[in-house]
């Protein structure tokens, strides 16, 4: 900046100091450029001119025409330069900033600077998410620059996480979302972002879709029984939808569906139970004609839920399920009466569907020359490799769950909170906290089919 510039900087300077808060986005720029405080950064854009004026302040040009950000520097004006971004972002798509310019901020701000307004952060990955430009990598490249770099570490849950795994998965970019998903979530901080009950319900929603799509059905199971199961006075129609896709995905791993956690709320239950759904679990496991016969009056609601590649899914895996049945009965069986059984045509698909199952330890058996299958129970057998696994997995756990400790042993509020109930516990039962959520109705069958 020249000379006059740089004086005229440090006169709105001293004119805030002195009371005058900036009315222009000249004087905003300057006033900022002429001080490197972050806290004086903070409060010049809260007062920078009116409430109703504000949005459209930081939406022009200096008087010069150049634009702001060329003047501000990402990293060193992240707070001002995240203010400007976001208010420019919601203009018409020809007037928005170029997906260079978001891309640079996304992989340069000062995530501490950043903090100090999550509500921007928010609108910012909003906005990104909707597909600027359609340039479909170039978004989800910069939505994962913005949730990595964030908050103090991606444990934390923030609102950046559904808007990512939503935007993952409408564009059916699975694995960009693993570096995300893959990382247990222990931390929920309010002041880092400002969380809702249905964030948390979308965010593993979306994951359970992708880890589906991805055919990793344990951790698509995990996710799925968080959404559907996260306390609620009344459900959330995206909990149902869970519900639905995780029996689905428990059919796949198991062949059965196991018990939902104590605290799911009954209504879910009672819902599923009268569905189409629950007359489904009801027959399953049988011959494949039979559940395919079965689904045809309900073909329409399947395909109008996007689950209709997944109830596919769990029809082609019965036969493994109706084999696993077989070994609780019978030492020895051919191939052909396996085949009969099972409601198979081909002995080669049912010899390759129990050379499957034997490789994968879910039986333990062996195929003769002539065709004879004998069934054995099976001998545990631990590696050294896994046990070394287990046991690194639970060091991990358990320094996760120490930092969680050190974490709420280190809030004032939660003390308070623990020392009142404490108090109380004497003279007064425990209640339940209980959340309602919104709902919602995105999902594509495609990537289960």
């Amino acid at each position: 900046m020249n000379a006059a510039g740089s004086s005229s900087a440090l006169s709105t300077a001293a004119a805030y100091a002195l009371g005058r808060s900036p009315v222009t986005i000249d004087e905003l720029v300057n006033a900022i450029t002429a001080s490197q405080n972050v806290a004086e950064h903070s409060v010049l854009l809260k007062d920078f001119t009116t409430k109703d004026a504000r949005e459209p302040a930081l939406t022009s040009n200096l008087s010069n025409g150049q634009d702001p950000l060329e003047v501000l520097d990402a990293e060193r004006h992240t707070l001002p330069y995240l203010y400007i971004l976001s208010a420019r972002l919601q203009l018409p798509a020809s007037q928005r900033p170029s997906l260079e310019i978001i891309e640079g901020f996304c992989s340069r701000f000062d995530p501490a600077q950043a903090r100090l307004a999550p509500d921007r952060v928010t609108s910012l990955a909003k906005q990104i998410s909707t597909g600027v430009q359609g340039n479909v990598k170039a978004v989800l490249g910069a939505l994962s620059n913005l949730i990595t770099r964030y908050p103090p570490s991606l444990s934390y849950l923030t609102t950046l996480h559904p808007i990512f795994l939503t935007a993952c998965v409408a564009t059916k970019h699975y694995t960009t979302a693993l570096p995300v998903l893959t990382v247990p979530i222990t931390f929920v901080d309010l002041k880092v972002s400002g969380l809702t009950y249905n964030d948390n319900l979308v965010y593993h929603y979306a994951g359970g879709v992708a880890f589906g799509a991805l055919k990793r059905w344990r951790e698509a199971e995990e996710f799925f029984e968080i959404c559907a199961s996260s306390p609620a006075q009344v459900p959330a129609a995206v909990q149902l939808e869970a519900s639905k896709k995780l029996v689905l995905v428990q059919l796949i791993l198991y062949g059965k569906t196991i018990p939902p956690p104590k605290y799911t709320n009954p209504t879910l239950q009672r819902l599923l139970k009268n569905s189409p759904y629950g007359q489904f679990l009801k027959i399953y496991p049988q011959q494949r004609q039979i559940l395919y016969a079965a689904i045809q009056k309900d073909t329409e609601l399947f395909q109008k839920e996007k689950n209709t590649g997944l109830i596919h899914q769990t029809i082609e895996r019965a036969p493994r399920w109706l084999i696993k049945k077989l070994t609780a009965t019978y030492l020895t069986l051919g191939l052909s009466d396996i085949a009969r059984e099972v409601g198979v045509d081909s002995e080669d698909e049912v010899r390759a569907i129990v050379v499957s199952m034997i490789e994968s330890d879910e039986i333990s058996a062996s195929i003769s020359a002539d065709g004879t299958v004998t069934f054995s129970d099976p001998v545990p057998q631990f590696s050294k490799r896994d046990i070394d696994a287990l046991l690194k997995q639970a060091q991990e756990q358990t320094r996760i769950l120490y930092d969680m400790e050190r974490a709420m042993n280190a809030n004032k509020d939660y003390l308070t909170k623990a020392v009142k109930h404490k108090d109380e516990a004497s003279s007064w039962p425990d209640e339940d906290v209980v959340h309602s959520g919104g709902a919602t109705g995105w999902v594509d069958d495609a990537p289960y089919s």
